[in-house]
């Protein structure tokens, strides 16, 4: 240690011996060699320092103002997507509105349509239910009578005998006749 402080002490008298060589004494001349490579990169290093500093500088701000720039366009096409998206929004509830008050109508004529169709057919039912109904009656009807008119000529077959037969084609006769007396 006693080396380190007289290295430090020796330094403000140099020996004047008159002769150059080198100081092996790594303690004495690292202090020394460090100061001067100091000084030096200090006093040529610092433009170049500087120079570097600076670009470095002016690339981040130019980073920044690229990012600013890029993030207010960011931001005005998220407004813009933004106002699409209500726009589409809108649409899409007003066409839901329409289509649900369109279904609604369809719905409505569907019933309508459904009732009357069925209206329809329970009218037409009974039409053909009542004509089936008069069919019939007219059809008993034929047969009553049919049968009416046999048992009334069987009965009149038997009952008649040639005289009284020829006596009520003579009454007729003259009722006829007397009508047409009247008639003109």
């Amino acid at each position: 240690m006693k080396n380190v402080t007289d290295s430090f002490v020796s330094l403000g008298h140099w020996p004047s011996a008159g002769s150059f060589g080198f100081n092996t004494d790594i303690l004495a001349t690292n202090p020394i060699n460090l100061s001067v490579v100091l000084v030096v990169l200090i006093f040529f290093g610092k433009g170049v320092l500087s120079d570097l500093l600076d670009n470095r500088k002016q690339r981040i701000l130019n980073t920044i103002r690229n990012s600013e720039e890029l993030r207010g366009g960011a931001i005005e096409q998220l407004e813009k997507a933004r106002a699409r998206l209500r726009k589409v929004e809108m649409e899409a509830d007003r066409y839901r509105v329409n289509e649900y008050s369109e279904m609604e109508r369809k719905r409505l004529i569907l019933i309508n349509s459904t009732y009357k169709t069925l209206e329809n057919r329970e009218n037409d039912k009974n039409e053909t239910i009542h004509f089936e109904q008069q069919r019939a009656i007219n059809q008993v009807r034929q047969r009553v009578f049919q049968q009416a008119l046999q048992g009334a000529l069987g009965t009149l077959n038997s009952c008649l005998n040639n005289e009284l037969h020829l006596r009520t084609i003579s009454a007729n006769i003259d009722m006829l006749g007397a009508m047409n007396e009247i008639t003109d």
